[in-house]
């Protein structure tokens, strides 16, 4: 065994070196600066680490609730009605990540006032007759399954004509605000901005569900997936894109691993998606999320076809060079 006096000068030095690593650490604060190493794996995680979870936002529980918040908050008290889709791992506005949904709602004769922001909207149409959107001047008669634009710093709002309520699917781009502090909202200074009507099947700010829908009926194959597409085959906005897909009955969709977060809503059918070996049931009006990097696959259910609305962020990330699949060759990702 080795003597006391070989191992002390060894065990001194040690401790003086813990000694001196500590009040290094501890003078960090006063300069304001950390030490990188010490977080390395946090900040250079070995797979993508998105922060929300999947998660089914059930219709037919959420629907009553938005429907009492019509008989008890005015469209003056809540400028916009709508109950947020909040991630069970996050606080609003985060659906996922990157992406921000809400279930919105208007009453006949009501008036969504007029206003603008920086952030980028999707609506998707669920239910009711007699609604419209009007976008800088030109008022969108809403039909179910529609797809309607409202792009950045656009004057727009909403009303409803008839009877019953008007429920739609919001998509924003908000939580990339919370990395950006740019957004802010401005409001018209009358409730409705001057607008004239427009013939929907006509606007650019509009896909109606009567088009998109032949389309994916008329296309081979069980699973068929098609984006919105400007005119020019542009993507709808340089941060969201979308998509509507058909799934036949009894079938499943490929599987997916993307960098891309998404959110679904079920305009059709029902069925359940197998996200990261966990089974996700879903029928007609539910909406779903599937952050980023997580394996997913759709399944029909045996009786009807399932149609399927999606947004996501891919754009942004396509745009930025961040996106990827799994089934991508790592090297191809590489830029000169």
């Amino acid at each position: 065994m080795p003597s006391l006096t070989q191992t002390e000068p060894a065990n001194t030095d040690m401790a003086s070196k813990e000694a001196d690593t500590a009040s290094l650490l501890a003078s960090l604060d006063a300069t304001h600066t950390l030490p990188l190493w010490a977080q390395m794996t946090k900040l250079n995680p070995p797979a993508p680490n998105p922060r929300t979870v999947p998660h089914v936002w059930k219709y037919d529980e959420i629907r009553p609730q938005l429907l009492l918040a019509g008989q008890l908050i005015s469209e003056k008290q809540a400028e916009r009605r709508v109950l947020m889709l909040v991630n069970p791992a996050r606080q609003a506005p985060f659906t996922t990540d990157t992406l921000y949904a809400g279930l919105q709602l208007i009453m006949p004769n009501e008036t969504a006032p007029a206003h603008r922001h920086v952030a980028f909207a999707m609506r998707f149409i669920i239910e009711g007759d007699g609604g419209f959107t009007a976008v800088q001047g030109k008022r969108i008669k809403m039909q179910r399954g529609d797809v309607i634009l409202t792009p950045t710093w656009n004057w727009h709002d909403h009303g409803k004509d008839g009877s019953g309520p008007m429920i739609w699917l919001d998509a924003l781009d908000l939580p990339n605000f919370t990395h950006f502090p740019v957004h802010f909202v401005e409001h018209f200074s009358q409730p409705r901005y001057p607008a004239e009507d427009v013939d929907t099947s006509a606007s650019p700010m509009v896909f109606p569900w009567s088009r998109m829908q032949p389309d994916l009926d008329s296309a081979e194959g069980n699973w068929v997936s098609i984006p919105y597409l400007q005119a020019d085959g542009r993507e709808v906005s340089k941060i969201l894109g979308g998509s509507a897909a058909r799934l036949d009955k009894d079938t499943s969709s490929p599987v997916i691993q993307e960098t891309s977060s998404c959110v679904y809503h079920v305009i059709e059918g029902e069925g359940h998606s197998i996200i990261d070996g966990k089974t996700f049931q879903w029928k007609k009006g539910d909406t779903f999320c599937i952050p980023a990097w997580h394996k997913y696959q759709h399944f029909a259910g045996p009786t009807e076809t399932v149609y399927l609305y999606r947004f996501d962020d891919k754009p942004m990330l396509k745009a930025l060079g961040f996106y990827r699949t799994s089934e991508q060759d790592s090297d191809s990702l590489m830029s000169d």
